[in-house]
């Protein structure tokens, strides 16, 4: 095994997309990326290079990626790619698509995706190319939903290689990040490097509430008006909205509201729509006020997903202007720097770029975790604050707040309940944090 106590430290970066989870890692001063791979899909049903994420990858990282499917490409031809001269890996990134496993979508809790089997192909890229650490961010349901034999399989073969593995679901916010995102996190680590935590990263410091709300994130930036652009900001820009969504936008109250507080103005309810008006009359609108609603100044955002491109996909209005938040708005809630530049033509494939992302503003903080594991010395409070984003090192406080549990549960134990008695000692710790 190489010794990565040196450094630069390497990265590879699987399903690289818009590059939200490298960035973190380009940024550490410490690492350096050396390869990726995407297929830039923009739609499961779309043709290859459809996305355009990665020309935005290479504008901001500076790496261009392989343009491959991770579902065929052959682990040994990007060990060939990245790693032919034998130079030592020390991370591997690999964030596959979640789709398949958010419990958004109807469908995923009784059809298995075939996309979901790429969790647990992972861990053949983890065989050929032999990384100190491995990383994998996806929704919580990976972990805990109705799928969770794929992460299961994955927390076996990454045994079976070695690694120490840990996994757990955290709040986002609890991090910095303006928005309410649960996401899973599975680190894997090599022996005799030791395996440490975001909830150990964190332990004695929080985040004051103030910083993870709308209002400290966005409120600053220049108004524009519906299918405009900011002069100075060409990501500053807002989808055009057709007549009846510009009244239905303009009749919802600000900083929060959603289309059920017009639904007894008879003046308003014109501009309901069927699906609205039926939910209406069965007397049950579940989550359905989200759709058309407008972001809370003083809270986070809600989950910024995929399709986040268009008022009547969640509640992604801004809170007080009568649109869509803009391109920028949206990156920025979902961790980015501000100077990040997104090269889709596409307006649509901007906003799909940066739902599909790790928030680099989290991606950042899993790099100096990683720095810990690699060199033993646990990084500043302040260190973990990435540059350009609206955290700040004064947002930090220190806390009485103890460290999570992880507790043991029962998809902990699927990857070997099969072929040992008990748990090995120190293996993995599959959590529940943040649940």
């Amino acid at each position: 095994m190489s010794d990565d106590r040196c450094h630069p430290w390497t990265v590879i970066d699987l399903f690289s997309g818009a590059g939200g989870m490298s960035y973190g890692f380009q940024q550490h001063p410490q690492f350096r990326v050396i390869g990726a791979v995407d297929a830039e899909r923009a739609k499961p049903s779309a043709k290859p290079g459809t996305l355009a994420c990665n020309a935005t990858y290479a504008a901001n990282v500076g790496v261009t990626p392989l343009a491959a499917d991770l579902a065929t490409l052959d682990p040994a031809a990007v060990q060939k790619a990245f790693l032919g001269n034998g130079r030592p890996l020390s991370v591997l990134l690999a964030c596959p698509p979640c789709t398949g496993f958010s419990r958004t979508l109807p469908v995923n809790h009784s059809v298995d995706d075939p996309r979901n089997s790429l969790v647990q192909r992972s861990a053949a890229f983890v065989a050929a190319l032999q990384p100190t650490i491995f990383l994998m961010e996806n929704v919580r349901e990976l972990i805990n939903g109705n799928f969770q034999h794929h992460y299961a399989a994955l927390n076996a073969s990454l045994m079976d290689l070695g690694y120490v593995v840990h996994g757990a679901v955290h709040r986002l916010n609890q991090f910095g990040l303006p928005q309410k995102r649960e996401r899973a996190v599975i680190i894997a680590v090599r022996p005799p490097f030791t395996l440490h935590t975001l909830d150990e990263l964190w332990a004695g410091f929080s985040v004051q509430p103030a910083a993870t709300y709308v209002r400290r994130a966005i409120s600053d930036l220049p108004p524009v008006s519906a299918g405009a652009e900011c002069p100075s900001d060409r990501m500053h820009i807002a989808p055009s909205l057709g007549a009846a969504n510009l009244c239905r936008i303009a009749a919802i109250p600000p900083d929060g509201g959603s289309w059920a507080d017009v639904r007894a103005d008879p003046a308003a309810a014109n501009l309901l729509t069927g699906a609205m008006h039926r939910a209406v009359a069965a007397g049950d609108l579940g989550t359905y006020p989200d759709v058309y609603g407008r972001l809370a100044w003083d809270r986070p955002a809600v989950t910024i997903k995929r399709e986040c491109s268009h008022i009547g996909n969640g509640r992604y209005a801004h809170p007080t202007q009568n649109r869509l938040c803009t391109v920028r708005e949206m990156a920025i809630l979902q961790g980015f720097p501000r100077h990040y530049q997104f090269v889709a033509a596409s307006l649509a494939n901007r906003y799909r770029q940066i739902g599909d992302a790790v928030p680099p503003l989290i991606s950042y903080q899993l790099a100096r975790l990683c720095e810990w594991i690699l060199t033993g010395s646990k990084p500043a409070i302040a260190d973990l604050v990435l540059a350009d984003t609206h955290l700040q090192p004064t947002d930090l406080q220190p806390t009485t707040r103890p460290v999570s549990q992880v507790a043991w549960t029962q998809q902990s134990l699927l990857p070997w309940c099969k072929t040992r008695s008990k748990p090995p000692a120190g293996c993995c710790t599959s959590g529940v944090d943040g649940l």
